[in-house]
């Protein structure tokens, strides 16, 4: 129970790292300092080091090569994907757009989960999916952005595509967390991780003007370095050792609380009528896939 217990202590302090990185995120790219796959690759690539450097008090385990392939899809989808899906949304969206956007996880969870988990579907977890993603609809069709190069439907769908890539990776790791330690599941997870989205960054990243980063600037970016990447992809996989895959995606549905309180003190964005309505549709929908999915789930 206690174990069970630093578990959900870890998954909040994972939503309450990645609500506030919406707007740090957002201010850096918005802000013209760092291009979004730029920005991934001095995220990622700093990140690796921080737990190649860490694995040196943490015990040695060798991979077995038959496993290798599991991390190397576990980077693709839960780095690299991940990652070049929500930047590149946030360039176009606003804060509180995509961490509203991240509710669906549970949803998508639930549908990979009976896809590759065989798990069974109900017809009140259908009804919640569809109402889940009327909402995800309703935030990307109907709302605006004061700002003139947000494009909402565009952003939208890129954060909804991180969001399914990260429910993937949920899936993904589980088995590969009960065999590997943590830590010596992330060390390799960033280093495949740099090599996939090193492509897409060096350029942008090459082009960065380190001068003109202010003190603000230059704590966002390495908050989203320290914070919603080292201390998350830590915290992650050991509630994953306890809980199950939907119990921890559960957790997304604090997010936009964090992300919406944040983002409105720092005046990075602001409440509507239609960010009201569409997050109480995906709201009611993580409620209904959710309600009895925690007892179903693989443990």
């Amino acid at each position: 129970m206690k174990s069970n217990k630093s578990a959900l202590v870890a998954l909040l302090l994972v939503q309450l790292f990645y609500g506030v990185t919406f707007t740090f995120a957002n201010d850096v790219i918005d802000g013209g300092y760092i291009q979004p796959y730029g920005f991934i690759l001095f995220r990622v690539s700093l990140a690796g080091i921080l737990f190649w450097v860490f694995s040196i008090w943490t015990p040695s385990e060798k991979i077995e090569r038959k496993d290798f392939p599991k991390f190397i899809m576990a980077a693709f989808f839960g780095v690299a994907l991940n990652m070049l899906a929500f930047f590149k949304g946030l360039q176009f969206t606003t804060p509180i757009n995509g961490s509203v956007i991240m509710v669906t996880t549970p949803i998508i969870v639930l549908i990979l989960s009976a896809i590759i988990l065989r798990e069974t579907i109900t017809k009140i977890k259908v009804f919640g999916i569809l109402a889940g993603l009327s909402g995800a609809l309703v935030l990307s069709i109907y709302n605006s952005s004061a700002s003139a190069g947000d494009h909402i439907l565009l952003g939208n769908f890129l954060v909804l595509v991180n969001a399914a890539s990260y429910s993937y990776y949920l899936i993904l790791i589980k088995k590969i967390t009960d065999k590997y330690h943590p830590y010596t599941f992330i060390k390799w997870l960033f280093l495949f991780g740099t090599l996939f989205v090193l492509p897409f960054g060096y350029r942008e990243l090459s082009l960065v003007n380190w001068s003109s980063f202010t003190p603000y600037i230059w704590f966002s970016a390495l908050f989203v370095v320290v914070g919603a990447t080292f201390a998350t992809y830590l915290l992650n996989p050991l509630a994953l050792r306890k809980l199950s895959a939907t119990t921890v995606s559960t957790f997304v549905y604090i997010q936009p609380i964090f992300a919406g309180i944040f983002a409105i003190i720092m005046g990075s964005d602001s409440i509507s009528a239609v960010k009201i309505i569409a997050a109480l549709l995906i709201f009611l929908g993580v409620y209904l896939v959710t309600k009895s999915s925690t007892q179903q789930a693989p443990k």
